[in-house]
């Protein structure tokens, strides 16, 4: 019996190598865009509703610290804004069409925060890695304007560290569907998002 099981046990791994090529290409084709738009509970499930967003991740980015905390950077003074970190698949979805989706799901002309978030951790901006992605990003944020018709605030910004936010954050909006539904309707988030963009 046992050399059959050896055999059958070399058949079975020979087809689970066979079967996984899909997987590890999309393994191979991710990306990551880094985006921050207010309160990182919204903008993480506005994004992770897309086809092709393989994930999104609440966190801190922009501050010069060597980490981040919900606590410090909740009151401000650290400049860390509130992000999310999207990993998306590229072959799916492009970057330009995600900062296209970005700009429709917050007020780019605030500059004192988002909605009834206030604050500089509050703001919103892109993070751009290289030269190419400031400039995809400024090109995104042009075609932006000239549908508001207004000059838009969000800043395009060097991306620095991404520091996870705590575990409590990820995800919050599936944790807690009550409380979330019930902040982000009393925060007026939705409303003036149609007032800006239209349905």
């Amino acid at each position: 019996m046992k050399p059959l099981f050896t055999i059958l046990n070399l058949i079975f791994t020979g087809v689970l190598l066979m079967s996984t090529p899909t997987h590890a290409k999309d393994t191979m084709t991710q990306d990551t865009l880094i985006v921050a738009g207010g309160c990182f509970w919204c903008i993480e499930s506005d994004f992770e509703k897309l086809e092709g967003v393989i994930g999104a991740f609440s966190g801190y980015i922009g501050g010069t610290a060597e980490t981040a905390t919900y606590k410090h950077v909740s009151h401000g003074g650290t400049e860390h804004y509130e992000a999310i970190r999207i990993v998306f698949n590229p072959e799916k979805i492009t970057r330009f069409e995600l900062l296209e989706y970005f700009w429709r799901h917050i007020d780019p002309l605030d500059d004192t925060g988002q909605f009834c978030d206030k604050g500089d951790q509050y703001k919103s901006a892109v993070f751009a890695r290289n030269k190419e992605q400031e400039t995809e990003a400024l090109a995104s944020k042009k075609e932006a304007e000239g549908i508001l018709g207004e000059k838009i605030v969000t800043e395009i910004l060097r991306e620095t560290p991404f520091y996870d936010a705590e575990d409590y954050h990820q995800d919050y909006y599936k944790k807690h569907p009550i409380s979330y539904a019930f902040y982000r309707k009393s925060c007026g988030r939705d409303r003036r998002v149609k007032a800006l963009w239209g349905k």
